[in-house]
C-alpha cells in the first residue's frame, strides 16, 4: 500500500484519490487492484471497506454469476449497504487489470444516487 513517500509528502497517487473525500458522506476510499486485491492507496477511514482482497473477489463474483445468467456488458459498480455505510465499488477499465476505486460512504450523511455518480465522476479522472 502507498502512503507517504519520504519527506512525510503525499503520494500523488494517493493525492489523486483524496478528492473523493470532498463529496458529501465519503469517509474512505481505497484504489485497488481488481485480479489481485493488492491496494495501492487509500484515504480518509477505510475500515468499512475491508481488504483489497475481499473487495476484488466480491467484484469478481458478482461479475460472474451477471455473465452466468445472460446480463451483456460489464460491471461498473458493486454497491453493498449496511445499516450505517454504503461500500461503492467502482471498476476502472483499462489495458491491463481493471482498477477498483472503492468508497465507503456514511448513510446518514448522502443520498446513494448522488454518492454512485459522484465517485463513479471522480473514478474516471483518479488515474488522469
Amino acid at each position: 500500500m502507498l502512503s507517504q513517500s519520504e519527506g512525510g509528502q503525499s503520494h500523488p497517487l494517493e493525492a489523486s484519490l483524496s478528492g473523493v473525500l470532498d463529496y458529501p458522506g465519503v469517509i474512505g476510499a481505497a484504489l485497488i487492484d481488481a485480479v489481485t486485491g493488492l491496494v495501492y492507496a487509500e484515504v480518509g477511514d477505510c475500515r468499512a471497506l475491508g481488504n483489497g482482497t475481499e473487495l476484488a473477489d466480491l467484484t469478481n463474483l458478482v461479475t460472474d454469476r451477471l455473465t452466468e445468467a445472460g446480463a451483456a456488458g460489464e460491471v461498473e459498480s458493486v454497491v453493498v449497504n449496511s445499516r450505517r455505510y454504503h461500500q461503492i465499488t467502482q471498476v476502472l477499465p483499462r489495458r491491463g487489470d481493471d482498477f477498483l476505486l472503492a468508497t465507503v460512504v456514511d448513510r446518514a450523511e448522502t443520498n446513494l444516487a448522488l454518492a454512485i455518480r459522484a465517485t463513479a465522476e471522480h473514478a474516471r479522472n483518479v488515474l488522469a
